[in-house]
């Protein structure tokens, strides 16, 4: 079973040491780690070059994106399962490439595995829940024939942490040049293609943000102009009902907990995403005109 891990990176230089000697304890060892790197500016380079082994490629800070660029570095690679990996993500067990590629190993339908993300040490209360609430510890495999049960979690995917079958990704064409959820897209690929994707909550990495609303604002509206322009790939499944179910289990924990700061500093959070949204839609509908 031949395993290669590929990680973008940018200015890396506190995240990149650590991963890379996790990976290098991990159970089943990749064939070749392949890092591309868009023209950092701090030790990023320097750190990488002492791990032996590890493949470099450089590009401009220009021409990064996180689907093109996706594709290009899994074209350079060469096992037959393609894991992906971003550089703030850190595998909490010693066997998490065995377990994130584990489902494609006893399904050869399955195109696409996705990991599960814990919250960081200093993840905010009300991240911990979001966190809790799109990645839970029971497993799912996903199909065609699964749309009208989990509309558009159908296509849930992250390239934080997943997995790639080589000969499935090239036989559906490979990543868009995409600013966001490249993974969504490839997953629905996968799907209307007759393949199964899936989420394995064995193999966790730790990995959160505490973005502001103003960070959160230009996520969601990233994603809104995707979600607009690429609603034929997604079959016109809506977020809203996902999104809504969210929104209340977070908000009642952070009731029952008596947790009222955290329960204003997510309803702000919630403000940012949905009018984040809202204007990529808007950015969407108007560049088709």
């Amino acid at each position: 079973m031949d395993i290669s891990v590929i990680i973008p990176t940018l200015n890396a230089e506190h995240d990149i040491e650590g991963l890379l000697t996790v990976l290098g304890r991990q159970s089943i060892q990749p064939i070749e780690i392949l890092v591309v790197d868009s023209a950092s500016e701090d030790r990023t380079i320097e750190l990488i070059q002492k791990h032996k082994g590890v493949r470099l490629l450089q590009i401009d800070r220009q021409d990064f994106n996180h689907g093109s660029t996706r594709d290009l570095a899994l074209r350079e690679s060469h096992g037959d399962f393609v894991c992906f990996l971003t550089q703030d993500a850190v595998p909490v067990s010693d066997d998490y490439l065995e377990l994130l590629v584990a489902p494609m190993v006893d399904d050869s339908e399955i195109a696409l595995v996705s990991g599960r993300q814990l919250p960081k040490a200093d993840a905010r209360r009300f991240e911990q829940l979001v966190r809790g609430f799109n990645y839970p510890d029971s497993s799912s495999v996903r199909s065609k024939r699964d749309l009208k049960k989990f509309g558009i979690k159908t296509f849930f995917a992250s390239d934080t942490c997943s997995a790639y079958r080589r000969t499935a990704y090239l036989e559906c064409g490979g990543f868009e040049h995409v600013n966001t959820n490249e993974d969504m897209l490839m997953a629905a690929r996968f799907i209307t293609s007759g393949m199964k994707v899936a989420y394995e909550p064995r193999a966790e990495v730790y990995h959160s943000h505490n973005f502001t609303p103003s960070q959160q604002f230009a996520r969601n509206r990233a994603v809104g102009f995707f979600l607009e322009s690429h609603a034929d790939d997604l079959m016109h499944t809506s977020e809203t009902g996902e999104g809504g179910r969210l929104v209340k289990s977070v908000s009642l924990q952070l009731l029952r907990e008596g947790n009222f700061g955290e329960f204003v500093a997510f309803g702000v959070d919630c403000c940012a995403r949905l009018l984040g949204n809202r204007a990529g839609r808007r950015a969407a509908r108007k560049e088709r005109l």
